[in-house]
Protein backbone atom coordinates (compact mmCIF):
# COMPACT_ATOMS: atom_id res chain seq x y z
CA UNK A 1 0.00 0.00 0.00
CA UNK A 2 1.34 3.74 -1.27
CA UNK A 3 0.65 6.82 0.63
CA UNK A 4 -2.53 8.09 2.10
CA UNK A 5 -4.84 10.31 0.26
CA UNK A 6 -8.03 12.18 1.88
CA UNK A 7 -10.81 13.41 -0.94
CA UNK A 8 -13.33 15.99 0.09
CA UNK A 9 -15.73 16.97 -1.84
CA UNK A 10 -19.51 17.00 -2.05
CA UNK A 11 -20.62 15.30 -5.29
CA UNK A 12 -20.58 11.24 -4.72
CA UNK A 13 -19.49 11.00 -8.44
CA UNK A 14 -15.98 12.66 -7.97
CA UNK A 15 -15.42 11.10 -5.00
CA UNK A 16 -15.74 7.53 -6.50
CA UNK A 17 -13.93 8.89 -9.80
CA UNK A 18 -10.66 9.44 -7.55
CA UNK A 19 -11.22 6.38 -5.33
CA UNK A 20 -11.26 4.46 -7.66
CA UNK A 21 -9.01 5.57 -9.75
CA UNK A 22 -6.16 6.05 -6.99
CA UNK A 23 -6.61 2.73 -5.33
CA UNK A 24 -5.97 1.16 -8.33
CA UNK A 25 -2.68 2.81 -8.35
CA UNK A 26 -2.38 1.11 -4.67
CA UNK A 27 -3.32 4.65 -2.60
CA UNK A 28 -4.99 4.02 0.54
CA UNK A 29 -7.85 6.54 0.18
CA UNK A 30 -10.21 8.15 2.73
CA UNK A 31 -13.39 10.40 1.56
CA UNK A 32 -15.12 13.44 3.06
CA UNK A 33 -18.54 14.99 2.41
CA UNK A 34 -17.61 18.26 2.62
CA UNK A 35 -15.05 20.58 4.57
CA UNK A 36 -16.07 20.19 8.12
CA UNK A 37 -15.61 16.77 7.62
CA UNK A 38 -12.64 16.69 6.07
CA UNK A 39 -10.84 18.76 8.39
CA UNK A 40 -12.33 16.74 11.01
CA UNK A 41 -10.66 14.12 9.62
CA UNK A 42 -7.42 15.68 9.26
CA UNK A 43 -6.88 16.67 13.11
CA UNK A 44 -7.73 12.79 13.96
CA UNK A 45 -4.94 11.26 11.75
CA UNK A 46 -1.67 12.70 9.50
CA UNK A 47 -2.92 12.37 5.70
CA UNK A 48 -0.04 13.90 3.49
CA UNK A 49 -2.63 14.95 0.48
CA UNK A 50 -5.57 16.33 -0.03
CA UNK A 51 -7.79 16.53 -2.94
CA UNK A 52 -10.01 19.75 -2.39
CA UNK A 53 -13.14 21.00 -4.65
CA UNK A 54 -12.67 24.19 -4.67
CA UNK A 55 -16.87 25.21 -4.79
CA UNK A 56 -18.73 23.05 -1.84
CA UNK A 57 -21.64 24.17 0.24
CA UNK A 58 -20.92 25.34 3.36
CA UNK A 59 -17.39 25.39 3.89
CA UNK A 60 -15.45 25.74 0.64
CA UNK A 61 -11.89 25.09 -0.96
CA UNK A 62 -10.86 28.26 -0.37
CA UNK A 63 -11.86 28.24 3.60
CA UNK A 64 -10.55 24.74 4.28
CA UNK A 65 -7.79 26.05 2.73
CA UNK A 66 -7.12 29.12 5.24
CA UNK A 67 -8.41 26.66 8.55
CA UNK A 68 -4.96 24.34 7.31
CA UNK A 69 -2.80 27.27 7.08
CA UNK A 70 -4.28 28.83 10.22
CA UNK A 71 -3.94 25.53 12.34
CA UNK A 72 -0.96 24.53 10.36
CA UNK A 73 -1.98 21.32 9.67
CA UNK A 74 0.65 19.39 8.09
CA UNK A 75 -0.62 18.10 4.98
CA UNK A 76 -0.43 19.00 0.76
CA UNK A 77 -3.49 20.34 -0.65
CA UNK A 78 -4.53 19.80 -4.72
CA UNK A 79 -7.39 22.04 -4.95
CA UNK A 80 -9.99 20.74 -7.85
CA UNK A 81 -11.06 23.32 -10.08
CA UNK A 82 -13.98 24.00 -13.11
CA UNK A 83 -12.82 25.35 -16.60
CA UNK A 84 -14.67 28.67 -15.48
CA UNK A 85 -14.59 28.54 -11.75
CA UNK A 86 -15.02 32.23 -10.20
CA UNK A 87 -12.48 31.35 -7.76
CA UNK A 88 -8.89 31.56 -9.07
CA UNK A 89 -6.49 28.91 -8.73
CA UNK A 90 -3.76 31.87 -8.02
CA UNK A 91 -5.81 32.49 -5.05
CA UNK A 92 -5.03 28.91 -3.34
CA UNK A 93 -1.81 28.63 -4.36
CA UNK A 94 -0.92 31.27 -2.31
CA UNK A 95 -3.29 29.83 0.71
CA UNK A 96 -0.80 27.37 0.62
CA UNK A 97 -2.35 24.57 -2.51
CA UNK A 98 0.48 23.49 -4.28
CA UNK A 99 -1.58 22.17 -7.11
CA UNK A 100 -4.38 22.02 -8.99
CA UNK A 101 -6.57 19.23 -11.08
CA UNK A 102 -9.27 21.11 -13.31
CA UNK A 103 -12.30 19.38 -14.22
CA UNK A 104 -13.14 17.29 -16.67
CA UNK A 105 -10.04 15.24 -15.80
CA UNK A 106 -9.32 11.45 -16.53
CA UNK A 107 -7.95 8.59 -14.13
CA UNK A 108 -4.15 9.03 -15.55
CA UNK A 109 -3.95 12.65 -14.84
CA UNK A 110 -5.42 12.19 -11.42
CA UNK A 111 -2.61 9.68 -10.87
CA UNK A 112 -0.07 11.72 -12.72
CA UNK A 113 -0.74 14.98 -10.16
CA UNK A 114 -0.77 12.90 -7.03
CA UNK A 115 2.66 11.28 -7.83
CA UNK A 116 3.72 14.17 -9.03
CA UNK A 117 2.69 15.70 -5.30
CA UNK A 118 4.30 13.52 -3.50
CA UNK A 119 7.49 12.89 -5.58
CA UNK A 120 8.13 16.94 -5.02
CA UNK A 121 7.72 16.67 -1.20
CA UNK A 122 10.02 13.71 -1.29
CA UNK A 123 12.85 15.23 -3.19
CA UNK A 124 12.33 17.86 -1.03
CA UNK A 125 12.89 16.68 2.12
CA UNK A 126 15.43 14.37 1.00
CA UNK A 127 19.22 14.37 1.77
CA UNK A 128 20.00 13.18 -1.55
CA UNK A 129 21.37 15.41 -3.91
CA UNK A 130 19.15 16.16 -6.82
CA UNK A 131 20.69 15.63 -9.75
CA UNK A 132 18.11 14.99 -13.11
CA UNK A 133 16.35 17.63 -14.97
CA UNK A 134 12.83 15.98 -13.77
CA UNK A 135 14.14 16.78 -9.95
CA UNK A 136 14.88 20.48 -10.70
CA UNK A 137 11.42 20.91 -12.31
CA UNK A 138 9.80 19.58 -9.85
CA UNK A 139 11.42 21.99 -6.75
CA UNK A 140 11.18 24.95 -8.88
CA UNK A 141 7.57 24.44 -9.21
CA UNK A 142 7.29 23.60 -5.56
CA UNK A 143 8.91 27.11 -5.17
CA UNK A 144 6.88 28.97 -7.70
CA UNK A 145 3.58 27.41 -5.13
CA UNK A 146 5.75 29.21 -2.51
CA UNK A 147 6.42 32.30 -4.23
CA UNK A 148 9.90 31.86 -3.89
CA UNK A 149 10.52 33.27 -7.47
CA UNK A 150 14.18 33.52 -6.70
CA UNK A 151 14.23 30.11 -5.86
CA UNK A 152 12.04 28.73 -8.68
CA UNK A 153 14.81 30.48 -11.21
CA UNK A 154 17.75 28.86 -9.58
CA UNK A 155 16.10 25.81 -10.25
CA UNK A 156 15.12 26.25 -13.62
CA UNK A 157 18.75 27.29 -14.49
CA UNK A 158 19.96 23.77 -13.10
CA UNK A 159 17.30 22.09 -15.22
CA UNK A 160 18.57 24.44 -18.16
CA UNK A 161 22.47 23.51 -17.52
CA UNK A 162 21.36 19.71 -18.00
CA UNK A 163 19.40 19.89 -21.10
CA UNK A 164 18.63 23.14 -22.67
CA UNK A 165 16.88 21.38 -25.75
CA UNK A 166 13.37 21.10 -23.45
CA UNK A 167 10.89 24.00 -23.47
CA UNK A 168 9.92 23.29 -19.54
CA UNK A 169 12.03 25.67 -17.98
CA UNK A 170 10.95 28.83 -20.52
CA UNK A 171 7.19 27.52 -19.95
CA UNK A 172 7.68 28.00 -16.23
CA UNK A 173 10.00 30.99 -16.53
CA UNK A 174 6.96 32.94 -18.11
CA UNK A 175 4.61 31.95 -15.50
CA UNK A 176 6.67 33.45 -12.74
CA UNK A 177 7.00 36.48 -14.75
CA UNK A 178 3.28 36.69 -15.30
CA UNK A 179 3.04 36.21 -11.38
CA UNK A 180 4.99 39.22 -10.94
CA UNK A 181 3.20 40.82 -13.48
CA UNK A 182 5.80 41.20 -15.74
CA UNK A 183 3.81 40.53 -19.18
CA UNK A 184 6.12 41.15 -21.47
CA UNK A 185 9.08 39.33 -20.55
CA UNK A 186 6.48 36.09 -19.75
CA UNK A 187 5.50 36.19 -23.33
CA UNK A 188 9.03 36.26 -23.86
CA UNK A 189 9.33 33.08 -22.24
CA UNK A 190 6.69 31.63 -23.61
CA UNK A 191 7.63 32.54 -27.13
CA UNK A 192 11.50 30.76 -26.24
CA UNK A 193 9.79 27.63 -25.09
CA UNK A 194 7.88 27.45 -28.60
CA UNK A 195 11.01 28.09 -30.44
CA UNK A 196 12.27 24.64 -28.83
CA UNK A 197 8.94 23.17 -29.47
CA UNK A 198 6.97 24.94 -31.46
CA UNK A 199 4.29 21.69 -30.93
CA UNK A 200 4.13 22.21 -27.07
CA UNK A 201 1.13 22.26 -25.47
CA UNK A 202 1.55 24.00 -22.52
CA UNK A 203 3.51 27.13 -23.48
CA UNK A 204 0.83 27.63 -26.87
CA UNK A 205 -2.13 27.62 -23.93
CA UNK A 206 0.18 30.07 -21.78
CA UNK A 207 0.42 31.98 -24.62
CA UNK A 208 -3.02 32.79 -25.70
CA UNK A 209 -4.26 32.79 -22.39
CA UNK A 210 -1.79 35.84 -21.55
CA UNK A 211 -2.05 37.36 -24.80
CA UNK A 212 -5.82 37.61 -23.80
CA UNK A 213 -5.65 38.22 -20.42
CA UNK A 214 -4.24 41.55 -20.57
CA UNK A 215 -1.57 41.36 -17.91
CA UNK A 216 -3.97 39.99 -15.37
CA UNK A 217 -3.03 36.13 -14.49
CA UNK A 218 -5.52 33.45 -13.43
CA UNK A 219 -3.77 29.89 -12.99
CA UNK A 220 -6.86 28.66 -13.13
CA UNK A 221 -6.23 28.41 -16.65
CA UNK A 222 -2.45 28.18 -16.45
CA UNK A 223 -0.90 25.62 -17.91
CA UNK A 224 1.88 23.89 -15.86
CA UNK A 225 2.63 21.05 -18.42
CA UNK A 226 1.02 18.43 -16.15
CA UNK A 227 -2.48 18.34 -18.28
CA UNK A 228 -1.24 18.20 -21.97
CA UNK A 229 -3.33 15.64 -22.88
CA UNK A 230 -6.34 17.09 -21.56
CA UNK A 231 -8.70 18.68 -24.60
Amino acid sequence: MKHKVLIVDDEKNIRLTLKTALSKAGYEVETAVNGEDGLTKLKEEEIPVVLLDMKMPGMDGIQFLKEVTDKDIATKVIMITGYSSVETAVETLKLGAVDYLRKPFKPEEIISIVEDVFERHEIENSEKEVESFDDYIMLAKNAINKRDFSKAKEMLQEATSLNSEKPEPFNFLGIIYEMQHKQAEAMKMYRAALALDPGYKPANDNIERAGESMGSIDLDNVNFGDDEEEE
